[in-house]
């Protein structure tokens, strides 16, 4: 093995197997030829920031107009992958894959990322459940002895790596932990992409908080880089990219175009993309967003945002990917069921109605019910390419419309952020970055958007709709009282209350701090093993 790589992580088991001789020859090479401009990305993404603290706002680039303006289309989905009318995603533990696998949904989005805690257990094994899920040898039994075993018609499989922005310090190359994105893709590739194509089907990838059509090369030359290696042919790595920044809803031409060969589909992030508009907003006062229920898909940034990317898509060729319903269905409340139901059926036939190809849920429950919209309106199509979406102009002035009418913050929407950002930061802490809170399956982008609402009221003397201000002591006090609830909860299922307790400390600090964390899962992640 080559000397300058250095494994901090325990590789017994399995582990050794998808961490092997291929595997980590590619991840060096990755990290050596293209690490640097990493960096560097991530460097131009700070310097970027402090424009927008001084004023600026983003717009349609000027040098890129003949990009927008051309005629050119990325390349047909492959086979498996024309049909996507619903995807369900999840971590990647063996009994979740499995029925995930099993779901009924034409796509399944296995996540390294938003909803896993990046701990090396987490990272590693995830690695070896999605290599034996490729080879269909997936097998769990539960507790009560349930077996569990792929089936012979799964989705199809997808992988989302971590973001440009983190690093796996299990692992480092010359004496640098390596880049997470590089690390999650380099093992799924390197044990998994010529078994995929034997079979078939190929290694497709999501690409997650991607900030402009420079990240997305990096990801081109990255997966080019990836199949000369493995000895693939070109064009065989296949990605779907999640607008979920608004800087790369300004670029969503140029980020396919980018791509190039490797381009697929996008995808409407929708609540990562509330936290972005408020991370690269925070200053400005004009910004600043009511509860986080009211922000919702037809108010008018956000139709914007995914009314433009269906018509962007469908003019190149690439299939539109809507949004999560993250509703979990209770076997105890008929009545709430029903209800969300009513939600969640609305919010997919608009989509489907809007020109989306498809959509995200995050429970097997709701599979059948998004569905009915799509195939609805697809009416025997596996897609709907062909609707252009003309009507649509864009308009810079629209995707930062915040305006919405009757809109307020509110003294529970306060609460709200306080409640689910600490049970969902003790949940990651705990190993779980998939977490059922309120009846609603939430991952890191819930408690980026809770954290960052509450530094974005305080700092900006907000009033709630009974004309209390927002102030760092209201939300101190909501913390402690939350806390207690929590604890209790905790011990009540025989839990230990530690990481309720880091959790409180540690969400104070995003949520109060003067700075703003760009990131909290980079804050969080000294946290983990």
């Amino acid at each position: 093995m080559d000397t300058d790589i250095r494994i901090h992580g325990p590789l017994g088991g399995r582990r050794a197997d998808v961490l092997g001789a291929d595997a980590l020859a590619l991840l060096a090479r990755l990290e050596r030829e293209l690490g640097a401009r990493r960096l560097a990305l991530l460097a131009a993404r700070s310097e970027r920031q402090l424009r927008f603290d001084a004023g600026e706002q983003p717009g349609f680039l000027t040098g890129s107009a003949g990009v927008r303006g051309g005629a050119w289309t990325v390349p047909p989905a492959p086979a498996d992958l024309q049909d996507r009318r619903v995807e369900l995603t999840g971590p990647t533990d063996p009994k979740m894959v499995i029925n995930a696998l099993n779901s009924g949904a034409q796509v399944f989005m296995a996540d390294f990322e938003d909803s896993n805690t990046p701990s090396w257990t987490n990272m590693i094994d995830g690695q070896v459940t999605l290599s034996d899920a490729v080879r269909r040898r997936l097998t769990f039994r539960s507790s009560d002895g349930r077996p569990y075993e792929i089936r012979s018609d799964p989705a199809v499989l997808m992988v989302r790596p971590r973001g440009w922005h983190l690093p796996e310090r299990h692992v480092v190359v010359d004496g640098r932990p390596v880049s997470a994105s590089f690390f999650d893709a380099a093992l799924y590739l390197a044990n998994n992409a010529v078994e995929l194509l034997e079979r078939g089907s190929g290694p497709y990838l999501y690409l997650p908080k991607l900030e402009s059509h420079l990240e997305a090369e990096l990801w081109h030359d990255a997966f080019s880089l990836a199949e000369d290696h493995i000895g693939i042919p070109s064009g065989s790595i296949r990605a779907t990219v999640l607008i979920e920044t608004i800087l790369a809803a300004f670029e969503m031409d140029e980020i396919l175009h980018a791509l190039g060969n490797h381009a697929t589909a996008l995808n409407a992030g929708r609540w990562d993309y509330i936290f972005s508009l408020v991370k690269k907003f925070r200053l400005d006062p004009s910004f600043v967003l009511p509860d986080r229920s009211q922000v919702t898909m037809t108010v008018p940034f956000m139709n914007a945002y995914t009314d433009l990317l269906v018509a962007t898509c469908h003019r190149r060729g690439a299939h539109a990917i809507g949004g999560m319903a993250a509703f979990i269905p209770s076997r105890h409340d008929p009545e709430a069921n029903g209800r969300a139901g009513t939600q969640v059926r609305a919010d997919k036939q608009r989509e489907a109605s809007a020109g989306f190809d498809g959509t995200w849920v995050a429970h097997p429950d709701l599979v059948p019910v998004a569905a009915e919209a799509f195939d609805h309106v697809l009416a025997g199509r596996p897609n709907q390419l062909d609707r252009s979406r003309a009507d649509v102009v864009p308009a810079e002035g629209s995707l930062l419309d915040v305006s919405i009418a009757g809109s307020t913050v509110t003294s529970d929407g306060v609460r709200n952020n306080v409640a689910v950002g600490l049970r969902y930061l003790e949940s990651w802490l705990r190993g779980s970055g998939a977490a059922a809170i309120f009846s609603l399956m939430e991952d890191v982008a819930t408690a980026e958007i809770a954290r960052s609402q509450l530094w974005q009221w305080i700092r900006h003397g907000a009033r709630t709709d009974d004309g209390e201000p927002v102030t760092s002591a209201m939300v101190r006090g909501l913390l402690d009282q939350e806390m207690v609830a929590l604890v209790a909860e905790r011990e009540a299922a025989g839990l230990g209350s530690a990481a309720a307790k880091e959790a409180s400390v540690l969400f104070g600090a995003l949520a109060l701090d003067p700075e703003f964390t760009e990131f909290l899962t980079l804050r969080a992640y000294q946290d983990v093993e």
